[in-house]
This record gives structure tokens, sequence and C-alpha cells, in this order.
């Protein structure tokens, strides 16, 4: 039964879901309306934001693009091909696959955000082994899993709150650093946690679809013969056929793998000297490093590169739409106009589940935890500090942290309605085949709805 009712859902969503891209421009008008009529921002300074704010996701948009095709370089690598193999031998159901990449992609999401490229890569490479897999829905699992992160390692907001000399301490609206172990550490952080890893395979186990007619990879793939040859093979292909320096070099084991020692030592130096700071930059470098080390000479790893840079054109012209939505909030005000609408009528026993609803309304708009908490984040902060005016500053404190957090599950929550994420999935698993956000998006609806509700309970009931 939940499965049928799961199904019409995912029809609804195949009928009236655009396209990411489509999306994102029905988005923009419909924000830039709301700014206009909502704020007391002109039509030229709604327009200004939006433009100024167009280049302020380049930066994040490259760190997209550069972990998704180092990502795929290792796994395009011999070795990494001969564990998925084994892997393969071991994992032999299509349930069984749900139920490894939802839970192992969250738990991987915990160390990182960026390690849904992994998840995605181990999505697609058991699909190809594997018969009878609903692929759209291994795509949902794949998307659904990275979710997690806001609980993990790279949580964003609350690595805010911990770091020295934030933009909060800086604008006075908090006086002092606040530890991870009012956040990631807390009570409240780690049933989130349980919740990804434990509870959520066997929610998709029930919205299993019962028929994968017509829904295999195989069914899907518009070119089946894409990468016939192995890196090695066409790394030979470009051979001349007599000896010569440039072949020499190009396919010199000990140029690569001397570049590749250095930066295994920074990245040694990094760890000693900051600790388990796992940022996307280190991420990305490590990738880097790793996938040199694994192709082992500079042409292969070329042919690498060229093989997983074939299908990010998503990445790169959407995400510039998502930053200038980002600029018309910031702009006009919108973003922090909507946030102390809701906030104004919190109370000591709402202030969590408030926090929790303006993260996932106002992640439509800026779809970046970081992003959003620098529009709606003091706002927050000040909320809780009125509302624990007369408690103990440990108290305050812990309240601070539970709210930041509740706008991070809220922002994380609604990214299953909201595809902007999926141009970090689709490089991997919509590479070569016919697949848009709407065949994937109605798959997570109940998904949504069912955690919405535990995770309402639990901001809203477990104690600090």
């Amino acid at each position: 039964m939940i499965t049928k009712f799961g199904q019409k859902f995912t029809d609804s969503f195949t009928k009236y879901m655009p396209s990411a891209y489509v999306f994102a421009l029905l988005l923009t008008i419909l924000t830039a309306i709301l700014a206009l009529i909502l704020t007391e921002s002109k039509p030229i300074e709604v327009l200004e934001g939006w433009y100024n704010g167009f280049w302020n996701l380049l930066s994040f948009g490259m760190q997209i693009v550069l972990i998704i095709i180092t990502a795929y370089c290792i796994a395009q690598s011999s070795v990494v091909k001969k564990g998925i193999d084994q892997l393969a031998r071991v994992i032999k159901t299509p349930t069984q696959v749900y139920f490894v990449i939802i839970a192992l992609g969250s738990l991987l999401s915990l160390i990182s955000f960026g390690m849904v490229v992994i998840t995605a890569i181990l999505g697609r490479e058991l699909a190809l082994r594997i018969k009878g897999i609903h692929y759209p829905f291994l795509v949902a699992c794949v998307y659904f899993s990275f979710n997690g992160w806001v609980c993990g390692l790279s949580s964003s907001i609350a690595l805010l709150l911990n770091t020295d000399n934030n933009f909060l301490i800086e604008s006075g609206v908090l006086s002092e650093t606040i530890s991870t172990s009012y956040s990631l550490g807390s009570t409240l952080n780690l049933l989130m946690i349980i919740l990804f890893v434990v509870v959520s395979p066997v929610l998709f186990w029930i919205l299993i679809p019962k028929s994968f007619a017509g829904k295999e990879l195989k069914d899907l793939q518009t070119n089946t013969t894409e990468d016939d040859n192995t890196i090695k093979e066409e790394a030979l292909s470009y051979k001349l056929p007599f000896k010569a320096m440039s072949d020499a070099l190009n396919n010199a084991g000990w140029l690569q793998l001397s570049v590749a020692f250095l930066g295994v030592i920074y990245i040694v130096y990094h760890f000693t000297t900051n600790g388990f700071d796992l940022n996307f930059n280190i991420m990305i470098f490590i990738f880097l490093i790793v996938g040199m080390l694994l192709h082992i000479t500079p042409m292969r790893y070329t042919i690498a590169m060229k093989r997983a840079s074939s299908n990010i054109s998503g990445v790169l012209f959407q995400y510039p739409f998502y930053a200038g939505i980002m600029g018309i909030m910031m702009a006009s005000g919108l973003g922090e106009k909507i946030s102390n609408g809701l906030i104004s009528i919190a109370t000591p026993e709402s202030y969590a589940f408030i926090s929790y609803l303006t993260g996932g309304i106002i992640n439509f708009a800026i779809p970046s935890a970081g992003g959003e908490f620098a529009v709606i984040g003091p706002s927050i902060i000040n909320m809780v500090q009125e509302l624990g005016s007369n408690l103990s500053p440990t108290e305050t404190t812990a309240m601070i942290a539970r709210a930041s957090m509740s706008v991070a599950y809220g922002e994380s929550l609604s990214n299953l309605l909201q595809p902007f994420f999926l141009l970090v999935v689709f490089p991997v698993m919509g590479k070569g085949i016919k697949i848009q956000a709407r065949d994937v998006i109605g798959y997570l609806f109940i998904p949504f709805i069912v955690l919405c509700i535990l995770q309402t309970f639990l901001v809203t009931f477990i104690p600090l």
C-alpha cells in the first residue's frame, strides 16, 4: 500500500516537476517578485542584487566541479574497479544495494558532504553489475544518503560557531565561539545520525518499487559504447610508432609519482598541524593526489580527467543562477524579513521548531547552509538570547547550538524537494543516460514527510 502511495507521488512529480534549470529560472522570478512585494527594495536594487550575487558561488561551484572530477578519476582506476567487482560478488540483490547505498552513504556523508560522489560512483557501478535495480530509485537513494552531512565533521554551521573571529563574533552577535560538543556532540545530533544510518534504510526498503521494467540502467542508456577501451589501452593508442622523448615524458610514472609524493607530504603536514580539519579544499587535494598515485602516468591521468569532465555542464551554468537568487535575498533583505516573521512567534517551547522551519523554507532560495546562515543566523541567535535571558550562560549556549543545528537539519531535509544538489549526483549517475530531476524527486516525497515528522519531534522534545 505504501509503495503504491509512493508511486502516485512519483507519477505526479514526473508530470509536474520541471528540470533543475527550469526550477532555478522559476525560483529566480518568484524570489524577485516577493522581494518587490515584501520589501521596500526598488526594481533596480533587486536587479543589482541578482547580478552581484551571480558571482558569489563561483568558488563553491569550482570546488563542486573539482570534487566530482577528482573522485570520478579515482573510481576509474583499476584498483578501485577491482574492489567494486569484489563488493558486487557479496552484494547480489537490488534490495541489498539500496540498503548498502543509504547506510554506507550516510556514514560517508558524516565525513564530508563531498563523499556523496563516492556513493554515486559505487551506486552506478553496482547498477552495471547487478540485475533488477530500479535505477531512478537508486539515484534517489544516493541523493538521500548525503543529507546526513549536517550531522558530521563538515557541518558548516557547527564549524562556523566554533571558528575563532567568525562573522557572528565580529558583528557582536556572539561573544565567543561555541564548542562542537554543544552541536555535533549533543544527544539531539546523535539521534539524528541514528535516524539517517539506521531508520532511513528501513524506510526506503518499504518504498522499493515493485517493478523495475524499463528502469534498469541498461534501459536508460543512450550511449552504450562510451569508454569501451580501458584507460591503459587508450594511453597506449596515443604512442607514436617510433621512440620519442614526448612519449617517454607523457608516460613517465616517476614524474607523476614524484609530484604526488610531495602532495602526500603536505597532506600529512596539514593534519598534523590542523588536526582533523577536513574541509572542501583539502578533500579535493587528497582526491587529486590519490588519483595521481592510482593512475601512475600523466597520460593515463589526463585521460581519466577527460572522461570524468564530460558531464558537468549542469554544475557550471546552473550554480550562478542560485547564487543570483541568494543575491536577491541578501540585497533586498527578503531572507531576513521572512526569518524575522517566523521568529516573532517563537516561544521557549517552539524556538527550535521555528528555527527548523526557517531553515527549510529559506533553503529553497539559498541552497547553501553557510550562505543561508549568513542571512538568517543573526536573527535566530538574537531570538534565542532574548528567550534565554533568565537562564544560565551554559543553558543559553546550548539553546543557541540547538537552534543553529535545527536550521541545518531543516535546510538539509528540504534538499529532498529542491533539485539543486542533484547537480552533484547527476554528473556521475546520469552519465550517458536519459534522466531528469522529475524522475527522482518523487521517490523522496514520502521520506521527506516521514523525516520531517520525526525531526520535528526530536528538535522539539529532546532535552538540552
